[in-house]
């Protein structure tokens, strides 16, 4: 009777425990989809995130590449005010390069002009050096003669003094010649003294 009971109960035991085991297959499922679902739910926010991350690279590049752009046009118009600046530089250095070749040419007839100046001035200074010499030499005669000059003066002054001295025995002797021919010419005047 024992044994009877025992497999009872086994056999109930196992009845319990088979409704159980056929219920694991219908909630293994509920947590399978749910998993799946999870994971769908997931894989879209990292879709979403790499779409957002991916919309904000691209808006960034989009807007890097119009600065990019609006750079490279500047850069073009630098680039066109660069040439312009050249070509008029390169005028500018072909005037000047004109300028000083006439220049040169200017300054040489000037320094050849200023070459036969100086040596016309050369020349000049060396005739000018033999009439000072010449100078000199007449300035030394002029000195001897002012000399000689100087004794004759003071010859002809004595001979001056000597003739005044003359003069005056000549007035003497004048006058006493006077005298005597109006005494010739008085004859009263001798015979009576007095008168």
């Amino acid at each position: 009777m024992s044994e009877t009971k025992e497999s009872e109960v086994s056999h109930r035991a196992h009845r319990n425990s088979a409704p159980a085991t056929d219920a694991e297959p219908g909630g293994g499922r509920a947590v399978g989809t749910a998993a799946k679902v999870g994971i769908v739910g997931v894989l879209m926010i990292v879709a979403a995130g790499a779409f957002l991350g991916m919309g904000l690279f691209m808006f960034n590049m989009g807007r890097d590449m119009t600065m990019m752009t609006k750079a490279v046009v500047q850069m073009g118009k630098d680039v066109t005010s660069m040439a312009s600046d050249m070509g008029i530089m390169t005028a500018q250095m072909k005037v000047m390069a004109k300028s000083m070749v006439d220049g040169q040419a200017a300054m040489g007839g000037d320094l050849n002009a200023m070459r036969g100046g100086m040596d016309y001035i050369a020349a000049n200074i060396g005739s000018m050096s033999k009439d000072m010499h010449a100078l000199n030499e007449n300035i030394g005669a002029m000195t001897g003669n002012i000399g000689a000059m100087t004794k004759a003066m003071n010859q002809m002054n004595g001979s001056m003094a000597t003739m005044n001295g003359s003069i005056g025995v000549m007035t003497g002797t004048m006058n006493q010649m006077a005298f005597d021919i109006n005494k010739f010419t008085r004859p009263e005047s001798i015979m009576t003294p007095f008168r």
